[in-house]
């Protein structure tokens, strides 16, 4: 049994966890920053540097103590190197690096979305690889094979927003606040899905990837026109994204014989996105699993179990490891029409 120390910060969730390799969370804390950006409608990259550094350190003394553990317990330290806001990125690795070295254990410098990839395995025990992979959040939309422990093959991304970018923009015309996905979730339970004619970018074709920036484009007429109730454009928006995320996670299935549907990310915290994909799981013969929603968002348990992953396939890194504000899981993927080369 291993102990790891994971860290994250790559985006404005700050956070440390210790979990054990055999799937014990024996602490963890997370703070947000919502509110220091909620002015912005969107997170200010040096306002979260500048937080992440003033919030680290102590929650790494608070999981400790909550643990009764010492730095001289752990196995291994885990840190986000990346991708994600280079300013955020570095706070948890240099932190990460300088407990590896003091302790004399070993770093593991985690790729954030591979953090996402593997965390349905900490809480699904019976999960095994290969699956399937539609990996939804704010800054990622791709579909991809996960063949095991750093083995992806990506086989679809964005060529322009991510889905989670698309609900923060669409939140932010409809005078919501900061975060997005959850002020248009709850919106949309008091409206009517089918009120508002939006368009379902690429469903249909045969192209694998996805798009969103038409949809956004369209909420953005329909707040304009005024013709329709911000409840009834929420639900219709809500609507629109599950459909698109449902057509090309059917296209996907059918050029791989993976035996289960996963979903994670920050956008898979949405029930409604949650549950067209365990129906479309059941239709398609395979098994379904996704995270709780805790586990969705950024969170460093995430990071401290693909540090354990690793840490057991003896894949660990030098102390010069790089801080990377992009790192494709899949870097043998071509890139892609449009922004997708960002994915």
């Amino acid at each position: 049994m291993s102990l790891i120390l994971g860290l994250e910060s790559s985006c404005d969730d700050t956070s440390a966890a210790l979990v054990t390799s055999d799937r014990r969370i024996l602490a963890q804390a997370v703070v947000g920053q919502n509110q220091a950006h909620q002015p912005y409608g969107g997170v200010v990259p040096e306002i979260a540097a500048r937080a992440h550094v003033e919030i680290l350190p102590a929650l790494i003394e608070q999981v400790l103590d909550e643990a009764k553990a010492s730095v001289s317990d752990l196995d291994a330290v885990a840190a986000t190197a990346g991708p994600g806001l280079i300013g955020g990125v570095m706070v948890a690795l240099l932190a990460g690096k300088g407990i590896a070295l003091a302790a004399g254990r070993p770093l593991i410098a985690v790729n954030h979305l591979e953090g996402h990839a593997l965390s349905p395995r900490l809480v699904d025990p019976d999960l095994a690889f290969p699956y399937l992979l539609l990996l939804v959040s704010g800054g990622h939309c791709q579909l991809l094979e996960v063949r095991g422990v750093g083995d992806y093959r990506r086989l679809a991304t964005t060529i322009d927003d991510a889905a989670g970018e698309a609900f923060d923009k669409a939140a932010k015309l409809l005078g919501l606040p900061y975060p997005g996905g959850p002020a248009i979730e709850e919106l949309a339970k008091a409206g009517d899905p089918v009120a508002v004619p939006l368009p379902r970018p690429l469903v249909g074709s045969g192209e694998p990837h996805f798009s969103f920036a038409g949809l956004k484009s369209a909420v953005q007429r329909a707040v304009a026109a005024g013709t329709h109730s911000p409840e009834d454009i929420a639900a219709s928006f809500q609507q629109a994204v599950v459909d698109c995320l449902v057509d090309r996670t059917r296209l996907a299935l059918g050029t791989s014989d993976a035996p289960a549907l996963v979903v994670a990310g920050g956008v898979a915290a949405n029930k409604a996105i949650r549950s067209a994909l365990s129906n479309l799981a059941k239709n398609e013969g395979r098994h379904f699993s996704v995270p709780p929603a805790w586990l969705c968002t950024d969170n460093a348990a995430m990071i401290a179990w693909a540090g354990a992953e690793r840490l057991a396939q003896g894949l660990t890194d030098e102390l010069d490891a790089p801080a990377r504000a992009r790192w494709p899981l899949d870097e043998a993927a071509g890139k892609v029409r449009g922004a997708g080369v960002k994915a």
